[in-house]
């Protein structure tokens, strides 16, 4: 990510300019990083968020390709030179990391280090992470070069910077989540509103049909009859008024926001891993963005709720002229065949009445033990 070292007030200016760009926490992390390795021209940055369990929520890395830090493994536990960060809350810098009394190695993939500098962000008294940075850029003779005092006071103040950008997107995150629970709760206002007076009647009819079935089979033949077309009608209030309910962060942040945001909610939510990838899509026509946001609220909800998935990964792709929207997860999968024949559909009939609904297609790849993969393509991107 970083292009070189830059120097002065207007480089500094530029990385906390940078970092009030962001709402969403995780692009929040990626910028603090990236900023920190290049105003302090340094090989490698990381920032890790703790959790409560001795690990961390979040590591971010910039300087490690992909493939490395793949092959790096499992996230660092909080132990060493990390763990005296986030415990005492104290800056750490150091000639050779590897010759402190507190280190403790590292993976055989990880990078060699040497000269470290680290220190934790705060807000308030509250430690919320901690920021490091390895191997600066310059000659290094035995016993010479590394981070200096002017490194260590430059570093002190992004993190200053950092820990405001870290809590105003935890923030923004925790504003969308409640959102999120008082759009479920006018949706279901909404819903008891439109169908209850409908099912009132349905169930009188049907409770007349069963008195009059002995006596007079012609009457409770015409009650049923009506039975049947309350509960179309019902049906029928019930698909307008979730079809007129358009969430409202699709208006405010746009689709590929709103997925982020709703899978960042439901992957604190579950035990499953959730992930969103969004690639390219910047904005679809109103119609075919809500038709992808809710068909992916429902593939998730089968995925979550019924699969016994331990991964579920969303992605939103451009394709000419539209977008495709794929949830793939490893849970227990079905027979579509078999699911068809026993007259269940898994939400499977309204997601393909969305997609159909807006000029898109959707098909569904799934086997017993072999997961499920459901796809959505919409045109008009």
């Amino acid at each position: 990510m970083s292009q070189g070292p830059r120097s002065g007030l207007a480089a500094v200016s530029s990385a906390l300019l940078a970092m009030s760009r962001h709402l969403e926490v995780r692009d929040v992390l990626k910028t603090i990083v990236a900023s920190a390795r290049e105003l302090l021209d340094a090989q490698y940055a990381a920032l890790g968020v703790p959790d409560d369990h001795g690990g961390f929520a979040q590591f971010v890395v910039d300087g490690v390709s992909d493939e490395q830090w793949k092959a790096i493994g499992p996230l660092p536990r909080q132990h060493g030179i990390l763990a005296a960060m986030l415990q005492e809350a104290e800056v750490e810098r150091l000639a050779d990391v590897r010759k402190d009394p507190r280190f403790e190695g590292w993976p055989s993939a990880h990078p060699d280090m040497s000269d470290f500098l680290g220190l934790p962000i705060r807000d308030g008294d509250e430690v919320i992470g901690a920021l490091f940075l390895a191997n600066k850029n310059c000659p290094k003779p035995e016993g010479s070069c590394g981070f200096t005092e002017e490194d260590e006071d430059l570093l002190g103040i992004l993190a200053q910077h950092a820990a405001i950008a870290l809590t105003n997107a935890r923030l923004y995150e925790r504003s969308r989540e409640l959102t999120i629970a008082e759009e479920r709760s006018r949706l279901a206002h909404e819903l008891h509103d439109a169908v209850s007076q409908k099912l009132f009647s349905l169930r009188l009819t049907a409770q007349a049909a069963t008195a009059l079935i002995d006596r007079d089979p012609a009457r409770a033949k015409g009650e049923l009859h009506q039975v049947a077309a309350l509960a179309a009608e019902a049906a029928d209030e019930l698909r307008a008024a979730v079809v007129e309910l358009r969430p409202a962060a699709l208006d405010e942040d746009g689709l590929v926001a709103t997925l982020r945001t709703q899978i960042q909610v439901l992957d604190r939510a579950h035990t499953a891993r959730v992930t969103f990838a969004g690639r390219g899509v910047k904005a679809l026509p109103s119609a075919q963005e809500e038709a992808v946001l809710r068909v992916a609220q429902e593939a998730l909800h089968n995925a979550l709720r019924h699969s016994g998935a331990e991964h579920v990964d969303v992605t939103l792709d451009r394709r000419a002229g539209g977008a495709v929207l794929r949830i793939t997860d490893d849970g227990g999968g079905f027979d579509p065949k078999a699911i068809r024949r026993a007259g269940r559909h898994l939400g499977l009939v309204s997601m393909r009445d969305r997609a159909s609904g807006v000029g898109g297609t959707l098909t569904v790849e799934s086997a017993p033990g072999k997961g499920t993969v459901i796809e959505m393509e919409v045109p008009g991107g």
